[in-house]
């Protein structure tokens, strides 16, 4: 004897359900006071909110009042996230023969299904999920269906959870110890052999940027100079920022992406410092700001879970260091948004795991290309 457990509709959510997390990427979201629907999210997907509704609706009021509920839930999301905008695709499971749907909203695209037949047949749904016509599970209800879609999902989400401990779980600093030393060394350094780090001759000496040095050669000075530091406070005020980004985002990237975005981004900061200024520059701070910009990147995809932390820390501190900056003069702001712009370009083009796509490295390189090519002939070629 055979039973059902599943009427037709719970069996379409579950295919479906299956379809879009095991297949798309697609993740549940917890929706509070809502029943009979589902919400899924994916903030690199075609659509960035899939919602599967099988609640009834019988008549257009019932209809319009479940999209202003919609967008909604929509404004939560997209504030939660820090998206500007949100396309939603509305999928009605049970919509009755009175409903008539008009036009779709903005931001959000309502289609109807009753079967899978009508789901495979949608032309505007295959053109946007391709693969949903051979994966789709079809052949399978009841017990089969849960146990196959459980199974799956379940074996999807074990996947997902090793890419999130492997990059949230707490890691030894190596890093960021490493080049905090070498500025407190070389900091002792300028008083041992020099004449101390607050004078010119001594920074000159131990590396400082410098533009007419630069255009004669001495491009390593764009590398050197963000291991200097002018007087104390300033070398204690970046090795304590250091100190704290870097404890963070080396354990997020890696030693290796942390250590290329640590110098590339310094290099980029010296490199329109010097392009800017003709005095003398010497500082971690372009660097550190570069760790932010990368923060920032890295943040962005993984908003889900630190987007909290972009709003009230990040994005805060960027602001109000960058207004500091322009208001309080000796302050080379103008590394400041190098080191910020290099970081942000040199994440992208490294690719942060389970994130970022090819085409995204792609470009990503391809822009901090042209910046540092750019920034190269003005300083070599336009400032001769």
């Amino acid at each position: 004897m055979h039973f059902n457990i599943l009427n037709k509709n719970d069996e379409l959510v579950m295919s479906l359900v299956h379809y879009f997390i095991t297949e798309e990427n697609y993740t549940p979201i917890v929706v509070r006071g809502v029943k009979d629907e589902i919400w899924l999210e994916n903030l690199d997907g075609p659509y960035r909110i899939i919602r599967i509704n099988s609640n009834y609706i019988h008549n257009d009021e019932q209809y319009k009042f479940d999209l202003f509920k919609t967008k909604k839930v929509m404004e939560q999301i997209k504030k939660k996230t820090l998206s500007i905008s949100m396309n939603t695709l509305n999928i009605f499971l049970n919509l009755g023969d009175n409903v008539h749907m008009d036009e779709d909203e903005k931001n959000i695209s309502s289609i109807k299904f009753t079967d899978i037949d009508e789901i495979l047949k949608n032309q505007n749904i295959i053109q946007v999920f391709p693969n949903i016509k051979h994966k789709l599970i079809k052949d399978k209800e009841g017990i089969d269906l849960i146990v196959n879609v459980t199974n799956d999902i379940n074996a999807k989400t074990a996947e997902d959870n090793k890419v999130f401990t492997k990059i949230f779980e707490p890691k030894k600093m190596i890093v960021t110890p490493i080049l905090i030393a070498l500025c407190i060394l070389v900091f002792i350094a300028m008083y041992i052999w020099g004449r101390g780090s607050e004078d010119a001759v001594t920074l000159l000496l131990f590396g400082a940027n410098f533009r007419p040095l630069v255009q004669a050669g001495e491009v390593w000075r764009l590398a050197t100079s963000m291991f200097l530091h002018i007087g104390l406070v300033h070398l204690v005020v970046n090795m304590y920022s250091l100190l704290i980004i870097g404890r963070q985002l080396e354990s997020f990237l890696g030693k290796w992406k942390f250590l290329i975005v640590y110098l590339g981004s310094g290099i980029v900061g010296s490199l329109l410092s010097v392009v800017v200024h003709t005095s003398i520059s010497a500082g971690a701070s372009g660097a550190i700001f570069g760790l932010l910009g990368s923060l920032l990147y890295f943040g962005y995809h993984y908003r889900l879970y630190l987007g909290t932390v972009l709003k009230t820390q990040v994005i805060p501190i960027i602001i109000l260091n960058l207004l500091i900056g322009f208001m309080v003069p000796g302050i080379d702001n103008f590394c400041h948004i190098g080191g910020l712009v290099g970081g942000y370009l040199l994440t992208m083009a490294l690719g942060v795991p389970g994130k970022t796509k090819k085409s995204d490295r792609i470009n990503g390189s391809i822009v901090l290309i042209l910046l540092v090519a750019f920034l190269s002939y003005m300083l070599f070629g336009y400032l001769r």
